[in-house]
């Protein structure tokens, strides 16, 4: 197994790599509740998306373990599953049963692209000043989100957002930041993981002793419920999808869209986390890239037969870097974490968000370190990647940031005449973006 995935040369071992997974499961698993709240809009079956989001997370996971061998975990994509919803099915009226054959269908061409190295060549024509900034602007989406998920930071109608209010949820987040802090800073082995567990336990009287969850926890008082321990899974879902009208030119657009949104996610997703932690190859390219992108274009064909959207890797993935995870075991672990809750998806109820909202800041804390090595002080190389940096948590969109930090840069390199730092490759996909932000 260590000869397998490479421990020694990669400075791991087994047990770290275990940790590591258990590390990236916890900031992740909660796609398993909230993918099949957000796609049960359309009709679709609730315990049918779950079954179906856990054995995409699996599969997907464990392959990119065993086949990429790279420490990244895949999951039906946040983003991806509210465009599938709210504006394919909701928005344009597209039958489920159809979107899904969409999904599949840019799936398959994603998955030609990685095939023929397409995929590779768009991740070498990133300027390495713009990759720099994407790993930074993940790093601040990460930190919104845990802001967010503890209700520290708010949405404000004057001011867009704000500070929350300092009640029993918010004063045991900060109490839970600050000890996963110096677990951290101490270097604990499963630091992460073991503030995840801490402030798990330190909510459970919020609701019951003192406090109230309601606003934040679906009018329950109690921030940590108890809805039982087994669930059998719906399968009802499989082989759903409709391929036959999902291949009209009325869907090209969407197929475009779910395609070059998911590309733009799993690209931004490799390279931040191999800046973030040098995970790449002699050339400094991510390493493992083409097998990499092969494994993620597989998620997404097999998220539309199980019956879901898009599969993409997650930036969260960055949690179980942090703490060691160097491997495809970390993934696999991981992977392998997601199958019992087939069966045991009510236990995940006990887990709540302001105990993973701390490992998410941390890790967003983690992945600004390549923000050093932006060349701050030659502003046509500064300002295409601040413009990325910062729109990636502002638009709380991945892909605007790359899109919009793309054409700055070819804008300003072009009028500057330094046609050298602008490949042919790269307007290609500038054209691509526009037409990508006008559907």
């Amino acid at each position: 197994m260590g000869n397998y995935f490479k421990f020694s040369e990669n400075g791991t071992n087994l047990k770290t790599e275990i940790i590591a997974g258990f590390t990236t499961f916890m900031a992740t698993m909660y796609i398993i509740v909230v993918n099949p709240s957000i796609i049960s809009d359309t009709g679709m079956p609730f315990s049918g998306v779950l079954t179906a989001t856990i054995l995409v997370s699996a599969f997907s996971s464990i392959m990119m373990g065993i086949y990429a061998n790279n420490p990244i975990v895949l999951a039906p994509g946040m983003g991806l599953n509210a465009f599938f919803t709210y504006s394919v099915v909701i928005g344009m009226g597209v039958k489920w049963e159809t979107a899904l054959g969409a999904v599949f269908w840019s799936g398959i061409v994603f998955l030609l692209l990685s095939i023929f190295n397409v995929r590779t060549l768009i991740v070498q024509s990133i300027p390495r000043q713009i990759r720099y900034a994407i790993s930074a602007g993940i790093g601040l989406l990460i930190t919104f989100i845990g802001f967010t998920n503890a209700k520290f930071i708010v949405d404000n109608p004057a001011t867009l957002v704000s500070i929350g209010e300092l009640n029993s949820i918010t004063v045991t987040f900060i109490v839970g930041l600050l000890i996963t802090s110096f677990l951290v800073i101490k270097r604990i082995k499963g630091a992460l993981i073991l503030g995840i567990l801490i402030i798990t336990v330190l909510s459970v009287p919020i609701g019951r002793v003192y406090g109230d969850a309601s606003d934040v926890n679906f009018g329950v008082s109690t921030l940590v419920t108890w809805k039982g321990v087994f669930d059998f899974p719906d399968f009802s879902l499989l082989f759903s999808m409709d391929l036959i009208d999902s291949l009209t030119l009325a869907m090209f657009p969407v197929v475009f869209a779910f395609l070059f949104t998911d590309m733009f996610d799993s690209l931004s997703t490799f390279i931040g986390v191999a800046e973030a932690a040098d995970l790449k190859d002699e050339d400094g390219e991510p390493r493992y890239i083409k097998k990499s992108l092969i494994v993620d274009a597989v998620s997404t064909t097999i998220s539309g037969i199980f019956g879901t959207s898009a599969g993409t890797s997650y930036i969260e993935s960055a949690a179980g870097v942090e703490e060691g995870g160097r491997t495809g075991m970390t993934a696999v672990v991981a992977g392998l974490l997601f199958l019992p809750f087939m069966f045991f998806s009510p236990l995940l109820s006990i887990v709540p968000a302001i105990a993973t909202a701390p490992a998410l800041i941390l890790v967003g804390a983690f992945m600004m370190k390549p923000v050093l090595r932006i060349n701050w002080s030659n502003l046509d190389d500064a300002v295409p990647a601040f413009v990325g940096m910062v729109l990636i948590p502002l638009t709380y969109s991945i892909t605007q940031g790359i899109i919009w930090s793309f054409i700055s840069w070819t804008v300003i390199k072009l009028v500057l005449g330094k046609y050298d730092e602008v490949s042919v490759t790269l307007i290609i996909i500038d054209i691509l973006a526009i037409l990508a932000l006008l559907i």
